[in-house]
């Protein structure tokens, strides 16, 4: 079984995280994956379209089909596998803009596709208005990668963490106010930020971790205390939660707020806590860097959750799902 793997950028965390950690395990079971790279030349994508004829299926990852690029892949295609993982329909930086031209190519793309996977609900709802033919598969990790013994620091700081990118920052830096205000409270309060991009405090010394896939497991498992902070809207109900599955992994509490998968995946009060506003910040992160059993029970609990995540157990609902796809052809 042959697939070909089309995507915008093989380098991104999206794809790393949706297709390339289960490239060995789609070879273990038979499903040889080639991936390219969507070039930019209409010329060139038609070239590259047309070897679609040679493999079983393309799976498409994310991106969104202009009509050219649509009609020449579905002519040439024996079957389409569309997957995504983030609200691509509306504009990250306006999301209560309406956009004709992503909503239409967002639309053309799904209505093609033979089988459209989702990365969680709220996505898999907006697929399902042109496409009664969607699945969900929830962005996975490797646990035991996070499965850390951290060492202790040689201080007696409580290390506070966010995990994320530059065009993410923003979303911590809205509870800076929050974090002040803690940073005024307690002396022994660290904010670690592992990221390719930083901030200061005024009340709170912090930590800058470039972020390094060799080393990010090694900086969560060496924290206490994870931050998911995310504003409301269209965009980021769409956010699959992934910074939440690794703090899970690492075995820390999470303080995160209530939107999207958020909710779905810290269960108050077990795991973690869900903050609205920022008196809720202060008053959870508050109470997790005043009792360390608190920490160490939530860290557990999330690491019992985390398990129904794991590669392992993804990788062969992918299997699955590719299996169901391919299958129909024949029928």
């Amino acid at each position: 079984m042959n697939i070909l793997v089309l995507t915008n950028n093989p380098t991104r965390a999206s794809f790393r995280q949706r297709i390339a950690v289960y490239l060995e395990v789609l070879r273990d079971n038979g499903i040889e994956c080639e991936v390219a790279r969507f070039p930019s030349g209409s010329l060139a994508r038609r070239k590259l379209l047309k070897r679609s004829r040679d493999f079983e299926a393309v799976f498409l990852h994310k991106k969104r089909l202009n009509s050219f690029d649509a009609f020449w892949l579905r002519r040439y295609a024996k079957k389409v596998i569309y997957d995504f993982d983030d609200a691509i329909m509306y504009s990250d930086k306006h999301p209560d803009r309406p956009s004709r031209k992503r909503q239409k190519s967002f639309q053309r793309t799904v209505k093609l596709a033979d089988m459209v996977i989702a990365a969680n609900p709220y996505l898999a709802e907006h697929a399902r208005k042109y496409n009664p033919k969607v699945e969900v598969l929830p962005t996975g990790l490797d646990t035991h990668a996070y499965k850390l013994k951290a060492h202790p620091e040689s201080n007696d700081k409580t290390r506070l963490v966010w995990i994320g990118s530059e065009s993410t920052l923003p979303y911590l830096a809205q509870i800076k106010p929050a974090l002040e205000e803690i940073g005024s409270r307690f002396d022994n309060v660290v904010l670690r930020i592992v990221c390719d991009d930083f901030f200061d405090l005024q009340n709170m010394e912090v930590e800058k971790c470039l972020w390094s896939e060799h080393k990010q497991a090694i900086d969560l498992a060496t924290s206490d205390i994870g931050l998911a902070p995310l504003p409301d809207n269209r965009f980021t109900k769409g956010k699959c939660g992934f910074k939440i599955l690794q703090y899970a992994a690492a075995g820390l509490p999470v303080v995160a707020s209530p939107v999207g998968a958020n909710t779905e995946y810290v269960r108050e009060g077990s795991n973690g806590f869900l903050a609205g506003d920022c008196a809720y910040w202060v008053d959870k992160i508050s109470r997790l860097v005043s009792d360390s059993q608190l920490r160490n029970q939530m860290g557990q609990a999330g690491r019992a959750d985390v398990q129904r995540f794991d590669l392992k157990v993804l990788g062969k609902q992918l299997v699955n799902l590719i299996g169901k796809c391919l299958q129909a052809t024949a029928l």
